[in-house]
């Protein structure tokens, strides 16, 4: 299964266009941190579809930070040069507001409550707060004694 959730920055405002048969296309530049303080920030394209792409272009600014739902394409792209080079690409089924602009630069705000979700074919709203919080299920194995799962030995 192809799904991917990625919490980033917007940091190109969104490009929207319509391809020949008449259907919408939003493009969106995001950039998201590292899995260590050392790493760079990665880059990658999100491609929204229909009525998601309207929302992109019309909801999301460069400086605003998203919660993207969606699955990892991989495209191939001929370079000036005349090499080609593989460039990964998120595909949104749903997009999610975390924060904007005026957000501070170091840290990620919390989600808000009335922010919406937007999916690809409906809209709707996500009420953050009433996401209940995830739990380890209790058995009797040795896994239940870990409180952290990095110290599950497998």
């Amino acid at each position: 299964m192809n799904s991917c959730i990625l919490m980033a920055e917007i940091i190109e405002d969104p490009q929207l266009r319509s391809t020949p048969d008449g259907s919408k296309v939003a493009n969106v530049m995001v950039e998201f941190e590292g899995l260590r303080d050392e790493d760079p920030k990665a880059r990658v394209r999100v491609v929204g579809w229909g009525n998601l792409a309207e929302e992109i272009e019309n909801s999301y600014h460069r400086g605003d930070r998203i919660i993207i739902e969606g699955r990892l394409a991989m495209n191939l792209v001929e370079m000036p040069e005349g090499y080609k080079e593989k460039r990964a690409e998120l595909v949104a089924s749903r997009i999610y507001t975390v924060g904007t602009a005026a957000a501070s630069s170091d840290s990620w705000n919390e989600p808000n409550p009335s922010s919406a979700a937007v999916e690809s074919d409906n809209y709707s709203t996500n009420d953050f707060s009433a996401t209940p919080e995830p739990t380890m299920p209790s058995s009797n194995s040795d896994e239940s004694n870990y409180e952290d799962l990095d110290e599950i030995p497998f």
